[in-house]
């Protein structure tokens, strides 16, 4: 804004001293420069926070004004840069094109009101998205917001994810936060996913050395120690002189669905502490434009698109974590990238763009950043999620990097270990009012099966867990040329995470404690793990009742009898609840542990010990769990 000086005529004096006398009063009443002076855009951003989306920061006669952001223009380019974010998240190793739904994403409805969807994701074609996005701008930074491994594919799972790192190196991957997932086979091996090296116990399966991640993987608050990380905490990235910091972390429940002993000795910290008391030591580096990758998510409404924020929470925005979490960081950070939940949105909460690219390669995100010369701040951050579609060119390095795994492990996954009559859902898919899955009720059996023996563990009773159950395993009765055969490739992608059983003693009491953590209060949430038993253990919950008093006791039965809290059991699951995974920690109490078979050799044995071409396996009926009022 131009001012023009008065000309003060006769009396100059009068006017200055009057001058100096106001000013001395209003310094005085302000205690020196005011809350809301300035003197340049930079004060604004640091007083102020971060100006409304479109909007950018200006000091105007020594006070802090929003106004409409100017977009980059050919003569603006020496003012500001343009940086480009591509991310994703929830990989989970997806090299090959994902089937049935969860290939597919929602674009939006038919006359009829049902959903309109198209096929989307494989690595291939990702990996020509991202290419084609990266020729935009060559100022880019490729981010994953974790799981980027762990409950993987076949292809992948055979040779310890190994091909999903080799893949990304191929797509340039340049940052990936660590996700629960990342911890599946435990931290050592994936330290060995950054640095390298022959796996401890297969070695280079595939024949060639394992040279470990090109890119950096991020762990803000996965703390081994005093002020020691497991990873780097953040990353900062240099365009055109402008800093841009990518601070990288998982949830801080992620002791709580891993593997125990997988994060023994780390303290996963809060995420919005860890966050806040990094913004001081990134802004003592100039770095003002601030992005969070972290692995935890928002649930957005049923049938929302894409870039939609719809759901039910404040607002009718989304709901979950990343609200508070949004909330709760500090107004430097300007974009946070999400996911852990598998969704899809595109949202603004507390004036921080907040995304999303649902799961395993079929969205990516492209967040544009237009950043100021001057001050490093973010003038302008706009998001905008992307469809994998499988209409373009397939990238040639990255297939037949697939290919040649597919090779590798073809032989294996083909190999047929049992039949069964009809399909096999998932708790998912079953969608039992009681909690109920015939899928979890085989892989109980055929726990219980595998240490029945009084040599092998002499259980009583196998449990299993809802989360552990990944995919289907299926048959197309409508067709006769199904004949219902179930290939060890089915078989793993329904139990990806290799667990041993351990079979241990409980008492009748504990059992009925184990039943009661079926339902666990998380901040304002329930959430609810329905354990799947073998057959012959049987009883009844109340949904209406008081956690923790669900379970009638008198209705706890096994093989007929009731159970007797104060009788031992010899009680089966795998090791990831054995270390108190899920938030069972009775089961840590659990004495004279044996270890057992590898719960996906357990199915096998069971398959082909209970099914034949001619007399598939049955799917058990859903009587074990009753839900009452």
């Amino acid at each position: 804004m131009s001012r023009s000086t008065p000309r003060l005529g006769a009396l100059p004096g009068v006017f200055l001293l009057a001058g100096a006398f106001l000013t001395g009063m209003l310094l005085f009443a302000h205690g020196g420069r005011g809350a809301d002076e300035c003197t340049d855009a930079l004060d604004c951003r640091k007083s102020k926070g971060p100006p409304a989306p479109g909007q950018e920061w200006a000091c105007v006669d020594a006070s802090c004004v929003q106004r409409p952001a100017q977009p980059p223009t050919a003569d603006a380019g020496s003012e500001t840069v343009s940086v480009q974010v591509l991310a994703f998240n929830d990989f989970h190793g997806q090299l090959e094109p994902p089937g049935g739904s969860t290939g597919q994403i929602q674009t939006g409805v038919d006359a009829d009101g049902g959903p309109v969807r198209v096929s989307a994701g494989g690595v291939t074609y990702f990996a020509k998205h991202l290419a084609d996005l990266r020729a935009t701008n060559p100022n880019t930074v490729v981010v994953a917001a974790g799981d980027l491994i762990g409950a993987t594919p076949l292809v992948s799972a055979l040779f310890h994810d190994e091909p999903t790192i080799e893949a990304m190196n191929l797509i340039g991957l340049d940052l990936v936060a660590v996700g629960n997932h990342e911890f599946d086979e435990g931290s050592t091996e994936l330290l060995r996913m950054q640095s390298g090296g022959c796996h401890p116990q297969d070695g280079c399966q595939d024949g060639d050395a394992f040279g470990g991640a090109r890119f950096k993987f991020l762990a803000a608050n996965v703390a081994t120690g005093v002020d020691r990380t497991l990873f780097p905490r953040y990353d900062v990235r240099e365009f055109e002189g402008v800093k841009v910091a990518f601070i990288g972390m998982t949830l801080e429940g992620t002791p709580e669905i891993v593997t125990p002993t997988g994060v023994a000795g780390i303290v996963f910290q809060d995420e919005v502490e860890t966050v806040n008391a990094l913004v001081p030591q990134l802004r003592q580096q100039g770095v003002e434009a601030l992005i969070v990758v972290v692995h935890e998510g928002g649930v957005p409404a049923p049938g929302s698109l894409i870039n939609e924020c719809r759901g039910t929470g404040e607002g009718g925005g989304i709901s979950g974590p990343i609200v508070a979490i949004a909330k709760g960081l500090d107004n430097a950070v300007d974009v946070i990238v999400t996911g852990h939940t598998h969704q899809a949105y595109n949202c603004v909460i507390d004036g921080k763009v907040v995304t999303s690219a649902a799961s395993v390669g079929r969205l990516v995100t492209d967040i544009d950043l237009t950043l100021s010369k001057a001050t490093g701040d973010v003038v302008e951050a706009k998001a905008n999620n992307l469809i994998v579609t499988r209409d373009v060119v397939e990238d040639g390095p990255v297939k037949a990097l697939v290919t040649r795994y597919q090779q590798l492990a073809t032989p294996l996954a083909n190999r047929v270990i049992g039949w069964v009559a009809e399909t096999l859902k998932t708790p998912i898919t079953q969608a039992d009012p009681a909690g109920q899955s015939t899928l979890g009720f085989v892989i109980a059996d055929s726990q219980l099966a595998a240490t029945r023996a009084a040599n092998l563990g002499g259980a009583r009773v196998a449990f299993m867990n809802p989360g552990g159950v990944r995919a289907d395993i299926s048959r197309d009765s409508s067709n006769p040329a199904d004949e219902g055969e179930v290939t060890f490739g089915e078989a793993f992608t329904t139990q990806p995470f290799g667990n041993s059983l351990v079979t241990l003693t409980l008492t009748g009491a504990q059992i009925e404690e184990l039943l009661e953590r079926q339902w666990q209060q998380v901040g304002p949430n329930v959430v609810t793990r329905i354990l799947h038993p073998s057959a012959g253990f049987t009883y009844a919950f109340s949904a209406s009742a008081p956690i923790g008093s669900r379970i009638d006791p008198a209705s706890i039965r096994l093989d007929g009898a009731p159970l007797d809290a104060a009788e031992t059991y010899r009680v089966t699951v795998n090791n990831f609840l054995a270390g108190g995974g899920d938030g069972f920690a009775v089961l840590t109490q659990g004495t004279n542990r044996l270890g057992g078979a590898i719960d996906s050799d357990a199915l096998e044995a069971y398959l082909k010990a209970h099914s034949s071409q001619a007399s598939p396996l049955p799917a058990p009926a859903l009587n074990r769990i009753t839900a009452l009022p």
